[in-house]
């Protein structure tokens, strides 16, 4: 087995790899080619145990994709994220599960529902990869991918309801509402722990290999801890996820430059070898059956399917309007309290307040979810492919006592098609419906454009502060004679010309207090470092999309990379 998975992985790797240099979905050319592979008679056999893949397969995808989500964004939509991810599967569990019971009475209600709670939670890598080619908006990309962070926490909650009442124990309304509840607090409250205790590692080890080894642990310790206790593993990680890439601005540079391609060959391995075997292990599934049962079965698979695809929109569309009703309704209410003061007096005499602190209007601005089109929602509607949650859930109800094995045989069968049918049908015509729509991020480019140069000037003015003040205490120290030094140096910091040649002026070895390479380098590094902390700034305010931030930041820490790169070149003590 051990060869085997090595072969598949290795093969997965290889056409994920031919995907990317091609511009093409890597997750839905991995499936096809496993797909037809699977038909090839030495072609590995894997079987793995679906508690297993969903251990070590899904933390580290959620932490991942949570460290890469604006948590600004992701609260600004939370609104919409929250009716997919909680609303949308409860909806689409109870569908499925009276489709299915109606079909194949021999599942159970509970066992129907126990199917409708794993065929429930779309995955968003897929749809993500094919919005990021086509330059999907930011407001669309914010809502797939937050709600593929709770959709899980939600379907497994789910399943352990239902799973338990498979099994004989008796569960209340109330009971399955209070498992929720405790579920998502403990998750919650676990995750932020782990969140907050990686991000004070991250500020104090300045070592990026033991930062990036931990950060690698942390998903495994968080889930696994998380669903001992009985909270949901899944909130747990993408608490930690979003707290530890929120506050990343503040940790060094070389963690951030460190953790981007680590976390990016994770994914790139682990979502490779998910798709492979899903694409491998289907037509032995269905090889599986039994001539008696395979016709019932593939009807039961093709009403689910159909369910899974029209509940989606149907949930949708009829949602967002409520929301913009409820919206209305809450920004009502706002305005009748910031009418009467009782706003303005909370923000005069409430908590000190930061730099940053948002003023009445910025607070009413926050209370706006971005708005969605009705071109945008049929995006969404489509973009509902299903993945490594579904298929590890379906193994692991397959092994359920409470099941006959007929009855969980057709759960997996069934979790297979819904699978490979919502990838290969949404996943291959979901590129044509976003080009036929014309639904492309250009208001939101010019928003951006707009931001940068409005963020730059300010950053070049908390600069030029910085080095005002600093020139003074630099003259004092070294003299006036190194004032022009100083100037030359400062008109070179300010045009970015980090080369190391350039850097390096002429200078008089006579003169006692001659500034080392080490005090410019300490002087460069402070220019970065308030430049940084304007855009923290103008980042909590709400004036400076979070992902423009993280352009930024990047281009600044490639800054301080140079210094870095420069300085391991120089001897001691020379300019």
């Amino acid at each position: 087995m051990d060869a085997g998975i090595f072969f598949v992985l290795t093969g997965a790797l290889i056409v994920a790899a031919i995907a990317r240099w091609r511009g093409w979905p890597a997750p839905l050319l991995v499936t096809v080619v496993a797909l037809a592979a699977s038909f090839v008679p030495f072609v590995p056999n894997l079987e793995i145990d679906g508690h297993l893949l969903l251990t070590f397969v899904l933390p580290p995808l959620l932490y991942s994709a949570a460290l890469d989500v604006s948590f600004i964004s992701f609260a600004r939509s939370l609104p919409q994220i929250r009716r997919l991810g909680v609303g949308l599967v409860l909806v689409t569990t109870l569908v499925v599960g009276l489709v299915a019971w109606w079909i194949l009475p021999s599942l159970t209600l509970p066992g129907a529902l126990l199917l409708g709670a794993i065929v429930a939670p779309p995955d968003a890598v897929s749809a993500a990869a094919i919005g990021r080619k086509l330059g999907l908006p930011r407001r669309v990309m914010t809502v797939l991918s937050g709600e593929s962070l709770i959709n899980d926490a939600t379907s497994l909650t789910l399943y352990r309801v239902f799973a338990s009442i498979v099994l004989g124990v008796t569960v209340s309304l109330g009971e399955g509402i209070g498992q929720f509840a405790v579920a998502v607090v403990l998750g919650v409250v676990i995750g932020l722990v782990f969140g907050i205790v990686i991000h004070q590692l991250r500020l104090r080890i300045a070592d990026p290999v033991v930062i990036g080894t931990f950060g690698l642990l942390v998903p495994f310790g968080a889930y696994a801890i998380a669903e001992h206790v009985g909270g949901s593993g899944v909130l747990a990680v993408v608490a930690m996820g979003l707290f530890v890439g929120f506050n990343s601005p503040s940790t060094s540079y070389t963690t951030r430059q460190q953790e981007v391609p680590l976390w990016l060959s994770a994914d790139f391995l682990l979502e490779s070898f998910v798709f492979a075997y899903i694409g491998l292990q289907f037509p032995r599934v269905i090889s599986d059956l039994g001539d008696e049962s395979v016709v019932h079965v593939m009807l039961l698979s093709g009403a689910v399917l159909l369910a899974v695809l029209l509940v989606r929109p149907a949930f949708i569309y009829p949602a967002e309007v409520w929301g913009r009703f409820w919206q209305q309704v809450r920004l009502r209410r706002f305005d009748r309290r910031l009418q009467s003061g009782r706003v303005q007096a909370r923000l005069d005499h409430g908590r000190p307040l930061r730099k940053s602190q948002m003023s009445a209007e910025q607070l009413r601005g926050r209370m706006i979810a971005p708005a969605l089109t009705g071109k945008d929602n049929a995006v969404i509607s489509w973009a509902g492919m299903r993945g490594v949650v579904t298929l590890a859930t379906a193994l692991a109800a397959a092994s359920l006592d409470g099941l006959d094995r007929g009855a969980g045989h057709a759960i997996v069968v069934v979790a297979y098609v819904v699978t490979l049918g919502t990838l290969l049908l949404q996943g291959l015509t979901l590129p044509w419906l976003i080009r036929v729509l014309g639904v492309v991020a250009d208001s939101e480019h010019e928003e951006d454009r707009r931001q940068l140069v409005a963020v730059r000037a300010r950053s070049r003015e908390a600069g030029r502060e910085y080095l005002d003040q600093r020139r003074s205490e630099w003259v004092a120290e070294h003299g006036q004679g190194s004032a022009a030094r100083f100037d030359a140096f400062e008109a070179r910091l300010l045009k970015m010309e980090t080369d190391a040649d350039r850097a390096q002026a002429s200078t008089d070895g006579a003169e006692p207090a001659h500034p080392t390479y080490a005090e410019l380098e300490e002087l460069s590094r402070g220019w970065l470092r308030v430049r940084r902390e304007v855009l923290r700034q103008e980042r909590d305010a709400g004036k400076l999309n979070e992902e423009v931030m993280r352009e930024l930041i990047a281009a600044m820490d490639a800054e301080e990379l140079s210094l870095d790169t420069r300085g391991a070149l120089r001897l001691p003590g020379r300019a």
